[in-house]
């Protein structure tokens, strides 16, 4: 191996962020678990992951050439996206499902964008400054207006003015406060009905593919395992 190859490699190592990062962050979301008042201290978090639930029905819908009217978060953690459009019953329980998934997805992709310093930062840039945005364009509520105007204007603000350990820990702490809320909230995956708001989402993957609302749930449940694995593996295969 010559200089140039040598030199080229130490530089990227030290600017990839390593895996006991990540370590950390997980580990100090099950402290957090674990002690008293540790679920208001997640709780930013929790209405973050159900900004990208509900984000998930909306640009799914947007995806199939619907429209995503708003989107409304409430102080207790839950949601609700309002969307219109003709998809017929494999369209409709795509944006059902596209929900769910919509944390474990967007977490993973905060934690393959941890591969490096660079990365990470302009990641931290672009979700604070897309949270901003969704308040502009589709956040109605009166508490998701603060709540998420605040949390994109923390989230921008690291991106622009933290150093770079403290902008690679923030990233991989989102991407597993993401992929993690599935589990956290598991039951929700098990439910056929949402209360007011009528069938969640597997039941209304019931009402368009027949299959049982728990079948659909648990291969959400799954899938999400599975999407967290492949990004870590792909994050960190060297």
């Amino acid at each position: 191996m010559d200089l140039k190859s040598l030199e080229s490699r130490l530089n990227a190592s030290v600017d990839r962020i390593g895996i006991w990062w990540l370590i950390g962050a997980a580990v100090a979301t099950i402290a957090l678990w674990q002690i008293p008042y540790g679920d208001y201290i997640l709780y930013p978090f929790s209405i973050l992951a159900t900004w990208f639930h509900e984000m998930g029905h909306g640009l799914a819908a947007i995806l199939l050439g619907g429209n995503f009217r708003q989107l409304q978060i409430f102080p207790d953690g839950s949601g609700v996206a309002q969307y219109s459009g003709r998809f017929g019953p494999i369209g409709i329980a795509f944006v059902a499902a596209a929900g769910p998934m919509g944390p474990p997805i967007a977490g993973a992709m905060l934690i393959l964008a941890s591969r490096s310093f660079k990365i990470a930062s302009l990641s931290l840039k672009i979700l604070g400054g897309f949270l901003l945005f969704s308040v502009l364009i589709w956040v109605r509520s009166l508490f998701g207006i603060v709540a998420i105007l605040l949390l994109g204007l923390i989230i921008l603000g690291i991106g622009l003015k933290a150093n770079r350990s403290f902008q690679g820990f923030s990233i991989q702490f989102l991407g597993v406060q993401a992929c993690i809320s599935t589990y956290h909230q598991l039951d929700y995956l098990f439910t056929r009905t949402a209360g007011p708001l009528g069938l969640s989402d597997t039941g209304q993957i019931q009402r368009q593919l027949f299959l049982p609302y728990w079948f659909w749930g648990g291969l959400m449940a799954i899938a999400s395992l599975v999407i967290l694995v492949q990004s870590l593996r792909i994050a960190y295969k060297q």
